[in-house]
């Protein structure tokens, strides 16, 4: 009852902050000032193609606005200023892991704390410290130079409008729409739980991934592959290859699938790009899953007690959906919203550039709806809650600001690191994705890539290397617990029903074991 009490409320609260904001995007619109901010990111994306070299090869995939923003002939931030960024993630890898801040670092505030107070002291650098231009990349590319007395407002103001206007806002909403909409929707039944019923489970979870987002088809299948294997005992390698496939390897075709490719579409990716990685998806996939049901079948179901094989026998209910409606319509409500709703762009079939932040107003109304017209009792029943994307907020607001400093650097000092084939790109994105969050790592290398310029250009960056960042990140995010979000989550949807997971090394016996040889093979193949 407490429970029901506590999800009215916030669903309810929600519901009148989104009619704030609606209403004041709205008002916003009758003065004109979207318009205004649009036509401003149309001139400057202009006027920055026109100045765009042309000597280092041409891309037909490149639309207006798609071309990434020049170096500035300055000096980078001080190298030190990378440690804020370095200690934030360090504290997301470390904090979780040790017994005396565990409990402590549960708390979505003591996180933003983290977070907010290292984003500061980036800022601050910026304010007092640095002294040369830097590049606006929010309404259009401009060169920003310091003050020559005082506070440097403008360089402080301009790295913050970079990081929370330009891509933290459009990235948390996207994030924010997909997990509150899909919690709308459940799956419940208890098949038995054979290897083929499994193998389907984690398939059909990898190729929802790419269209719901990671998050999305996590939550929506794996409490219903919990409760179908209730009666097993041998379950936690189903869940580790649910986490492989569904929450990492699975989200790669379409910018809304993984996080780290959602931050390239708002590098100027196009949407469809991403479908251009559908060989090495369909192969990893189809491996692990093949891998799956040969050792499942093999191996873990021939140990389980025959006892338990006939109460999973004879104990089934047929899987249920509920809460389908609307919801799934409004997802698709919102993937047309990333796909049609970019200011840089044109809508296809015309002459009109999107409204700023229309796409993220559509979004948040998407959600609006859902929680008026779903059900609430299909929310109370998936035990719907908003920590987990309170979580990733928190902490990537942070992540966001205190990233400018290392894609500055690399911008000016990216072609030194001796990067240049495809190879290298896979595996250094993909070992760093590991060990921290993909998303952020894929930025700094693809910012990486874009200083190496060659031919066949998409979005600056040469295609074959961005195909190598982008499955870098993807797939070696299933390699730790803390590569990817979902992959936490589904550890702890998973103890919470009584399985006992491997530790964060344990897991990475698993990984090391199944995904570094299958992904040896994947790089040679396909890059």
């Amino acid at each position: 009852m407490d429970y029901a009490h506590s999800s009215r409320s916030s669903n309810t609260f929600l519901s009148a902050a989104i009619a704030i904001v609606l209403v004041a995007y709205i008002l916003t619109a009758l003065a004109g000032l979207p318009q205004k901010a649009t036509d401003k990111i149309r001139h400057a994306s202009h006027d920055h193609r026109e100045a765009q070299p042309h000597d280092v090869g041409t891309s037909e995939e490149h639309s207006p606005g798609e071309y990434a923003p020049h170096v500035v002939d300055a000096e980078h931030p001080a190298l030190w200023m990378v440690i804020p960024f370095a200690l934030l993630l360090g504290a997301i890898a470390v904090l979780p892991l040790i017994p005396a801040t565990e409990h402590w670092w549960e708390s979505n505030r003591n996180r933003f704390f983290v977070a907010a107070v290292l984003g500061a002291v980036t800022l601050l650098y910026y304010l007092v410290l640095h002294e040369h231009p830097i590049e606006a990349h929010w309404l259009g590319y401009d060169t920003v130079h310091p003050s020559k007395t005082g506070i440097n407002w403008l360089l402080g103001g301009t790295v913050f409008a970079n990081a929370v206007f330009n891509e933290y806002i459009p990235f948390i909403m996207l994030l924010f729409s997909l997990y509150t909409i899909s919690g709308g929707i459940r799956i419940e039944g208890d098949l038995r739980a054979h290897p083929l019923t499994n193998s389907a489970f984690i398939a059909t979870g990898g190729l929802l991934a790419s269209f719901i987002g990671t998050t999305g088809a996590a939550m929506l299948l794996i409490r219903p592959l919990l409760e179908t294997n209730k009666e097993r005992k041998h379950v936690k390698h189903t869940v580790i290859f649910f986490i492989f496939v569904v929450c990492n390897c699975g989200g790669c075709l379409l910018p809304i699938g993984d996080p780290p490719l959602f931050l390239g579409y708002l590098r100027g990716v196009p949407f469809l790009w991403t479908f251009k990685l559908w060989p090495a998806w369909l192969f990893v996939n189809a491996c692990l899953i093949g891998i799956y049901y040969a050792w499942d079948h093999f191996w873990c179901y021939p140990r389980e007690k025959p006892l338990d094989i006939a109460i999973d026998e004879t104990r089934t209910r047929g899987v249920k959906f509920s809460g389908v409606w609307p919801n799934a319509l409004l997802l698709v409500g919102v993937v047309l919203s990333v796909a049609l709703f970019d200011p840089k762009k044109t809508l296809p079939g015309t002459d009109w550039h999107p409204w700023l932040y229309l796409r993220e107003i559509a979004q948040l109304g998407f959600v609006a709806l859902s929680l008026i017209w779903g059900s609430q009792a299909v929310r109370q029943a998936n035990r719907f809650n908003y920590h987990a994307i309170l979580e990733v907020a928190a902490l990537f607001f942070g992540i966001f600001i205190c990233m400018q400093p290392p894609l500055q650097i690399l911008g000016i000092r990216g072609p030194q690191l001796g990067l240049s084939t495809p190879i290298h790109f896979f595996w250094l994105t993909g070992s760093l994705s590991a060990v921290l969050d993909n998303a952020p790592t894929y930025v700094v290398f693809f910012e990486t890539a874009k200083t190496l310029g060659g031919t066949n250009l998409v979005a600056g960056v040469a295609e074959s290397l961005l195909i190598a960042v982008s499955l870098g990140a993807v797939f070696m995010g299933a390699m730790t617990y803390i590569g990817n979000g979902p992959n936490f989550m589904v550890k702890a949807i998973a103890e919470k029903s009584g399985i006992r997971m491997p530790s964060f090394f344990g897991y990475m016996l698993y990984s090391l074991g199944i995904l570094v040889p299958l992904l040896i093979v994947t790089s040679w193949i396909f890059l």
